[in-house]
Parts: structure tokens; sequence; C-alpha cells
């Protein structure tokens, strides 16, 4: 099928348009690319052969300079690519620069400057509380209601979608250990999340109010963020995940534009808790709604395990980026920060292992056997797709990884 003719109802039609980095066989040379459909547009040359003033951001190995252009060269290259995929008049100029997704190589579509992560949803956040402090009177700690709970990470390891995860190794003590022991983490685990990518920095020391979310945020991707629960759980105490966070975090080989998602924005969930203003978004007539409608699927070996609403999400995107630059740090383009493991109230909607076996305690039926946490081997997939213009689907790239023995060393 030409890459033109996208079947109706595609979720990767010209309604979407998501952005990545591939090179073709025979070469090193990495290029921006656009989806559509089961086809990837070399976006640099078609700006090129069509005389786009946006040619020299997108013939670029990474998305970096295209973030770095601010939102009004985002909507312009936008609408240019949705002309040129959607005229006739540009088919015959067009068709030879299209490549079947099938035989590129994807790569991580940006340079990562610093990643964050945060805890924002409040089933997760109520679910280990129950996990962890089953007499605690209230399952939420102190400040969970008043502050986006995060914590910063190593973007060195960030991944692209594909590559394989090897099972870390770390110190690890349980209850009836006498004393710490180093190996494989026994306990490795998932988490299903969603990441915002920040295009345009921000001034050291001027904090980013609510309402300039979408002036540095360019899009969002989906995101897994590995966790060895044995390690984090000896190591967190009194400071926060390091170790057991660190080994690896993957992401989608495409970033879906903010602007494809306009249709998915929803109002998150009721405040429960006065907010102080920097966090302050309930006013309706000055704030957009905050949050977004994505529909999340955990696949372990090929069998969905969870269906996680984004929904959900008590702490919103915008809210996260206020936070993390209230005290005056600064955004750099390529940042990237995670929304938390999203859960929704029902048990097939939590987004971990942890949550969905209860720590262990109630395993997972799998078609090719019981699990409670991962096991080499196991191949864990994320998907997601979100409401688009005219109950169309708006896809998001998927995020699969494979569990690999681990290198112990010395």
């Amino acid at each position: 099928m030409p890459p033109f003719d996208v079947p109706e109802g595609d979720p990767f039609g010209p309604h979407n348009l998501p952005y990545g980095v591939f090179s073709i066989p025979g070469t090193q040379d990495r290029t921006v690319g656009v989806r559509l459909g089961d086809h990837v547009l070399d976006a640099g040359a078609a700006a090129h052969a069509l005389g786009s003033p946006y040619a020299s951001l997108l013939a670029r190995p990474t998305l970096n300079p295209l973030l770095a252009a601010g939102r009004t060269a985002w909507s312009d290259v936008r609408r240019a690519l949705t002309a040129w995929v959607t005229v006739p008049s540009h088919r015959a100029t067009l068709e030879p620069l299209f490549h079947p997704l099938s035989s590129v190589t994807l790569h991580l579509p940006f340079e990562v400057a610093d990643y964050v992560d945060f805890y924002a949803s409040e089933n997760h956040a109520r679910n280990v509380g129950r996990i962890f402090r089953p007499d605690a009177a209230d399952s939420l700690t102190p400040n969970w209601k008043h502050l986006p709970i995060g914590y910063h990470g190593r973007s060195g390891t960030v991944v692209v979608s594909g590559t394989d995860v090897v099972r870390p190794c770390g110190q690890r003590k349980g209850p009836a250990d006498a004393a710490p022991v180093f190996g494989p983490s026994v306990r490795l685990d998932i988490e299903a999340e969603v990441g915002f990518v920040v295009g345009v920095p921000s001034e050291a020391g001027s904090p980013v109010p609510l309402g300039d979310f979408r002036e540095h945020v360019f899009g969002l991707c989906l995101l897994n963020d590995w966790s060895a629960r044995d390690v984090q759980a000896w190591e967190y105490v009194p400071l926060g995940p390091f170790l057991g966070k660190s080994f690896a975090t993957s992401v989608s080989a495409w970033i879906t534009p903010l602007d494809a998602l306009d249709e998915a924005r929803v109002a998150p969930p009721e405040r429960t808790h006065a907010l102080l203003p920097y966090l302050d978004d309930t006013d309706p007539e000055r704030d957009e709604p905050g949050g977004y409608d994505l529909r999340i699927s955990v696949a372990i070996n090929g069998h969905v395990v969870s269906e996680p609403p984004f929904s959900t999400m008590y702490w919103t995107a915008a809210q996260q980026l206020a936070h993390m630059t209230v005290n005056g740090a600064s955004l750099r383009t390529g940042d990237l920060y995670g929304s938390g493991t999203v859960s929704g109230p029902a048990e097939h909607e939590r987004g971990s292992l942890l949550e969905l076996t209860w720590n262990g305690r109630d395993p997972l039926e799998l078609p090719d056997g019981k699990r409670t946490f991962l096991e080499d081997g196991d191949v864990v997939t994320l998907s997601a797709w979100a409401p688009g213009p005219d109950g169309v689907r708006v896809g998001l790239g998927e995020v699969t990884g494979r569990i690999t023995a681990p290198r112990t060393g010395r």
C-alpha cells in the first residue's frame, strides 16, 4: 500500500504525526522522521525538497534543535507536515522519501538533558502505603496532597524502546537477613508511566508558572521506569531512590506533540486539599484542563496484565513542571520528566507488579507460568492511545524491553 493511503481510523494517521529519529540499512546516518501509518517520512529531506524554512531544524540526527525552536516553530512545522502528507500535489515529490517502518532502525529521539521522575497517582501511592505501612492511619504520607513528590534520576541510562535491560545487581537485605548481601535483583519490576519532553529552556532562578506549560513542553511519550524493588527498599531510607532506579529507563521511539492531543485534554480528579498558589489550577476561567485521557496497556510476553488510565493522575504535568522549577531550577532542552506510575482504582488498572501481585503475595497467572516479579527473558511492552478528532484514536509509540541475565563482574 502506498504510504499516503493510510487506512481510515489508523491511530498513526495525519491527525497524529509523531516525531522520531531513524536510520536506514547500510548507513549510520540518523535523521528526524515522522510516522504515518506503517511508514516513516524523512522529514529533513521532505522539508528540503519542498523549500521549507524549517529544513535546518529537521535535517538533524536528533530532535533537540526542533525542541529548542519553540512553540511557534512547533506549530508551523506541524501544519506544514500535515499539508505535505495530505495534499495530493506533494505525492510525487514525497513518496520516494518514505521508508517502511519495518525496514528502519529507530534511535533515542532526543539527547536527554536531566531526568526527573514523579509519584503522581493517588491510587499507586495509596497501594504502596497499604503494602508497606499497613497499620498507618493514612496510607498517604502527610505531604503527598500538598506537592508532587519526585526524585532526580540518571539521564545517561534512558534508553530507546527495544533496548535490552540487564538485570541489575546491588545490595539488598530482607527482613530475615542478618546482614546485607550483594547480587542480582530478585524483585525486578516495571512502572508504567508517561514521559514529558521539554523543548524551550528557562532561566535559572525563574520559576515556570502553570500557564507556561505549553510554551516549554514539546510532547509526551510512554516511559517504563524499571525498578529493582529489593535494592530500592534497602537503600532509600532515609533518602530517595538511587541504584534501584538508575540502571535503565525505557522510552518510546516516538514523541507525540502536545498539539496532537488537544481532544484528549481532561480535568484532573477533584482536589481534596487547598493548593498553594503556584500549584493551584482550580480556576476554570484561567486554567485549561491539565489532565490527559491516555489509555495504557501493559503486556508481559504478549499477555495483557494491566490497563492503567492516565486520566486518574492526581498531579498534572503542568503542576509537576511548576513544582520542579519553583526553587529556581532551570529547564534545559531535552529535559525529561516522568509522571510516576499510572494506576487506576481497579485491580486490573495497577501499573506495577508490586501492586498487581501485592508485593509478591498474589502471583500473576500467565500463559507461560506464574510471575511475582520479572524473570530473565521476559518482554514487557507498554502501549497506549488517546481520543482524537472525530472519534479517531491517537496512537502513542510503544515501549518494549527484554530482561537479560545480570553481568555480575567481580
